[in-house]
């Protein structure tokens, strides 16, 4: 069974949004139960401690303490119990690509179900810890291919099949995905996205698609399963089409605009820098009228701004 929840009231990394079978609950219970008894270990050592050696004053001013050790505690044992589940199950059934019948008789969609129901559990943990650090070692503890430079915690991430270059930055409720269900059929497709590539907030990404180094995607654009996008190209839409070439990459252009008090000086410091990509064709005469023309139609709205 699979619900849908809108994208614009969750974020962060998640898994597929399965509900979990009476067949795959015992392994739910499991790793929530591996991930409380430490917890309770630890809470009854302090607890003891602190009491046996009359030291009640600090049982309550350390207890905020004690209570993000837990929680940190119960992520990590979440993670390697869960990590130690995929072993054995991938071990019996190894996850691959391709497109399967969405049907509890197809061996592939089974086990696909069973998997994103083991790292239900440990992600929502770890996503819910105000630091994003622990939703990067989900991703590695679960095989992702990524990097802790990565800005991932705004986006809705498929835990398998995807790979993340370095510097990463997703828009809030993106979606990145290597597994969509079609109908009766169950597609998945690893997801590469290369370096310095950002994704638009609201936007998604379909399975199998490759979005190369220095990429855009506009906000509210969708790829195609399977789309490939070049390398520094800013893309927009549904289907993600090439809009113009991403300059910001190429030229480093946040390093070369500083911050300029005077607004004419920021004007003339754009155009040496930026304009002079376009209007190639254009002569120097021509482009020189051009700019003389911008800055009297900006003078013009400054001073009835001010009357």
């Amino acid at each position: 069974m699979f619900i849908s929840v809108p994208a614009s009231l969750r974020v962060g990394p998640f898994t597929s949004t399965v509900l979990v079978r009476k067949r795959y609950l015992f392994f739910y219970i499991f790793i929530i139960w591996a991930s409380v008894i430490p917890i309770l270990l630890e809470f009854y050592l302090y607890w003891h401690y602190t009491f046996s050696l009359n030291l009640q004053v600090y049982f309550v001013f350390l207890f905020p303490i004690i209570i993000l050790i837990m929680y940190v505690t119960s992520i990590f044992s979440s993670l390697i119990c869960a990590k130690c589940i995929l072993i054995i199950l991938n071990k019996i059934h190894k996850p691959k690509e391709g497109i399967f019948q969405r049907d509890n008789s197809n061996k592939d969609y089974r086990y696909w179900c069973l998997r994103n129901t083991i790292k239900r559990w440990p992600i929502w943990l770890s996503h819910k810890f105000p630091i994003p650090f622990f939703d990067n070692l989900c991703f590695k503890m679960f095989g992702v291919k990524t990097t802790f430079s990565n800005s991932l915690f705004e986006g809705w991430v498929d835990c398998e099949f995807i790979e993340f270059g370095n510097n990463v930055i997703l828009g809030q409720a993106s979606i990145i995905q290597s597994a969509l269900i079609i109908g009766d059929f169950l597609i998945i497709k690893k997801t590469k996205i290369g370096e310095n590539v950002k994704i638009g907030a609201h936007s998604v990404v379909m399975p199998g698609s490759q979005i190369e180094r220095d990429c855009i995607l506009a906000a509210s654009s969708v790829t195609t399963v399977g789309q490939r996008l070049e390398e520094g190209w800013i893309y927009i839409g549904a289907p993600a089409a090439k809009f113009k070439r991403n300059r910001f990459n190429e030229y480093n252009l946040e390093e070369k605009i500083s911050h300029v008090k005077d607004v004419e000086a920021l004007r003339d410091k754009y155009e040496k820098i930026y304009l002079k990509w376009y209007d190639n064709d254009m002569s120097w005469t021509e482009r020189k009228a051009l700019r003389k023309k911008k800055k009297e139609d900006e003078r013009q709205r400054i001073d009835s701004r001010i009357e």
